[in-house]
Formats: structure tokens, C-alpha cells, sequence
């Protein structure tokens, strides 16, 4: 599968709706008509683009379809769809899967979120500076009113994947996210969940792929009404856990399609901002191969621990430099950068062994200061040549397809 396209910004005067935000509900015939007249308001009076606002409908058996019905006639941004089965996930991946919009969001119908924080929401989605947007009630700034309960379980859920999936992102699970269209299309297939894990499960994958996750600090009050069972949702979750912990440890999820084509400036930046980083991270990397050379040159002798310090030293400074000097994230193709830079390893030990060996050659038992002295030399007389090579084969930019979809709007 083709790689991602660069990020770009939505046109400024895109005719089509730019935002489609769904509402997914299930029996919701009391909230559901205030809410949307609500969000529909706010949307005409705040948001710069045109927009769509549609409910998703997942088998409500009381009175929504037809106050959904009703609202999409009477509102022209509105349409409503309905699914035959329940499940939040299953309604937004239905929903998410139609719309051409180029930014796709979704909030609970209860609007327990503030809705001033929809337009920083998806602002970084139409600028092209992120992937995907959530809001986050466990970050600094956020205001947030529930109860003890939910505030114990909330935390203790995200904490729960921040130990067992090493997740970054502080909340999961805040019923207020956007994401872009031409991510949601690679990524909305990897998604097995269709009901509360569905979230999780999408933040997840995005985020190992090395996707650009924003959080944006929300005002939040809990809705008294809520009729979340949570003991099946949690039990639910924990399965969830379960099975894309398994996933990711196999390597089972095919997250190559997720891959932009192209680094992001950004993260990659031009030659100057390469060449700093890279000299910063090698001057990290001398100082612990001067350390380590020392501690082992005693018990391995000089070309032993030439040796060993150098590819210690390597397989860091590979690792440093994929995610800081060219801005890859994820754990995609670490393997076959790593095989690649211990090649480039080979050629500064080759260089390093060999001024050694000259040393040794022309001044017979040449003090240790002397021999720090010459590696140091042929350590920094091999740095270009590392560059180039982790430049040009290690870590080499793709350049972007010509005629790429989405390359305007999405």
C-alpha cells in the first residue's frame, strides 16, 4: 500500500463542508434535538468553513430516527444515518467511511465538553500540522466536574495503558476527537473494535505508527444521565488491551499505509537543522565511547574495547538519531535501520581499527592518552561519511507522488 501524502492545509475556500462532526447516539429522543439545534448554532456563528453536522443513528428503538429525520430536514447542514446495530465505534466508522469531508470529528450527544474547544480541536487538522485531535480532561488546563468514581476509573484506565501499551497520549477515552480523512481511510480498516474501545483502539495504532496525535485541554462536565454500563465497558476494555497488546508484540497490524510519504518538515527540518542535531547527538555519542573505551581497555585491551565501545555506542546513536536528526517515529523499519547503521558501524570501525593499527605500527607502545587522542581524530574524520550515509541510505526522504490523493484537501 502507497504511503500517506505530505500534510497539507484545507483551501481556504473549499465550497464543500471542510468538518463533519458526528453525534452517535442510541435512545437518545431528550437530548437529541437540543443538542444538535445547540452545536448547530455554535457552528454557524464560530466556525469559519462549511460544515456537516451528522447524527448516526445505531439502532435506536424510541423516538431518535425520527427526530433525526426530522432535524435533517429542517437543519440543511444536518443529515442523519441509520445502522441496524448497536455500537459507538461501528456507528463512527459507518459514519466517518461516507463523508468526504477533509476533517472528520465526532462528540458525545450529551455535550458534556465545552464546545469552545471544537474549533482548537480541528484547527490543526485543517492547517496540516497534525493527524489527529482529541480532547483531554487529565491535562493541565482542562476544568472538568464528575464525580469521584468516574474521575478514579478514568484515571486508572489511562494509567493502565500508559503501563502495559506505553501509550503517550493522557486520555482515551473523552468523547470529543477529529481526525483527518485521508488518515481515517488507512486507518479506519485496522480498527476491529465497535463499541467504548474503539477510541483506544484508533489512538493506539496512530500512535505507533508514528502519526501526529494533538491534545487539547477541555472543559468537561459529567452527564448524571449516563447510561454506560461499567462493568461491561471496563471488562470490554481490558479484552481490548488484551488483543492489540498481542497484535503489536507479533507485529501483525499492517501499518505501512500509515507512513507518510514524505518525513514532515517540521520533524526533519532542512540541512542546518539536521546537521545540528546530528552533531549534538555524535557529541553525546563521543563522550560515551571515550568513557566506555576506557572502562574496557584494561580487561579487553585496546582493540576489543575499540570494538565493543563503537558498537555500543552505534546501535544508540542510530536510535538517537532516527527519532531526533530525521524525525521517524514508531517501531516501523527500526530493525532495518538499525541492520543498516551497524554497516555504517563497519566502516568507522574499519576507520578507527585501522588509525589503531598505525598507531601501534609506528609508535610501539604509544601511551593510552595518545590512543583516546588518534580515536577521537578518526571518530570525527568519519562523522561526514556517517552523515551522508544515515542521510542518504539509513534514513533516506521520500519524496512525495505527484497527483497523490488528497493533496489539496486533505
Amino acid at each position: 500500500m502507497d504511503q500517506l501524502p505530505l500534510r497539507t492545509p484545507v483551501s481556504a475556500h473549499h465550497r464543500e463542508p471542510v468538518l463533519d462532526v458526528v453525534v452517535p447516539v442510541f435512545n437518545e429522543e431528550a437530548d437529541l434535538e437540543p443538542s444538535v439545534r445547540r452545536l448547530h448554532a455554535h457552528l454557524r456563528e464560530t466556525f469559519p468553513y462549511p460544515f456537516r453536522i451528522t447524527v448516526a443513528d445505531n439502532a435506536s428503538t424510541d423516538a431518535t430516527p425520527r427526530i433525526a429525520a426530522r432535524l435533517a430536514a429542517e437543519l440543511p447542514e444536518a443529515q442523519w444515518l441509520r445502522l441496524a446495530e448497536k455500537g459507538r465505534g461501528r456507528a463512527l466508522h459507518a459514519a466517518w467511511s461516507r463523508s468526504p469531508a477533509p476533517v472528520l470529528a465526532y462528540l458525545d450527544v450529551d455535550l458534556s465538553t465545552d464546545l469552545t474547544a471544537l474549533l482548537p480541536l480541528v484547527a490543526p487538522l485543517i492547517s496540516g500540522h497534525s493527524d489527529i485531535a482529541i480532547g483531554t480532561r487529565l491535562a493541565r488546563g482542562s476544568r472538568v466536574v464528575r464525580g469521584p468514581k468516574r474521575e478514579v476509573i478514568s484515571r486508572c484506565y489511562n494509567a493502565l495503558l500508559r503501563s502495559t501499551l506505553a501509550v503517550g497520549f493522557s486520555d482515551a477515552q473523552c468523547g470529543f476527537k477529529a481526525v483527518r480523512r485521508d488518515v481515517a481511510e488507512r486507518l479506519l480498516p485496522l480498527v476491529k473494535d465497535s463499541g467504548w474501545f474503539f477510541d483506544t483502539e484508533l489512538l493506539v495504532i496512530a500512535e505507533r505508527a508514528g502519526l501526529r496525535i494533538h491534545e487539547v485541554p477541555v472543559d468537561w462536565v459529567d452527564d448524571p444521565d449516563s447510561r454506560v454500563d461499567i462493568l461491561s465497558t471496563a471488562l470490554a476494555d481490558l479484552r481490548g488491551i488484551a488483543r492489540i497488546g498481542r497484535a503489536l508484540a507479533r507485529g501483525t497490524l499492517p501499518m505501512t499505509g500509515l507512513r507518510r510519504s514524505a518525513a514532515d518538515s517540521a520533524s526533519r527540518g532542512g540541512l542546518a537543522g539536521q546537521l545540528l542535531r546530528f552533531g549534538a547527538v555524535g557529541a553525546v555519542s563521543t563522550v560515551g565511547y571515550v568513557l566506555l573505551y576506557a572502562a574496557l581497555r584494561p580487561a579487553a585491551g585496546p582493540q576489543a574495547a575499540n570494538a565493543l565501545a563503537l558498537l555500543a555506542c552505534a546501535i544508540a546513536n542510530t536510535a538517537a538519531n532516527r527519532r531526533l536528526t530525521f524525525g521517524l517515529r514508531g517501531r516501523g523499519g527500526a530493525i532495518r535501520h538499525q541492520a543498516k547503521g551497524l554497516l555504517v558501524f563497519a566502516v568507522g570501525l574499519a576507520l578507527t581499527s585501522g588509525s589503531l593499527a598505525v598507531l601501534h605500527h609506528m609508535t610501539p607502545g604509544a601511551a593510552r592518552t595518545t590512543e583516546v587522542v588518534v580515536l577521537v581524530a578518526a571518530n570525527l574524520a568519519a562523522t561526514l561519511l556517517r552523515f551522508l550515509l544515515l542521510r542518504a541510505w539509513v534514513f533516506p526522504a521520500r519524496r512525495a507522488r505527484r497527483g497523490g490523493t488528497g493533496a489539496t484537501a486533505s
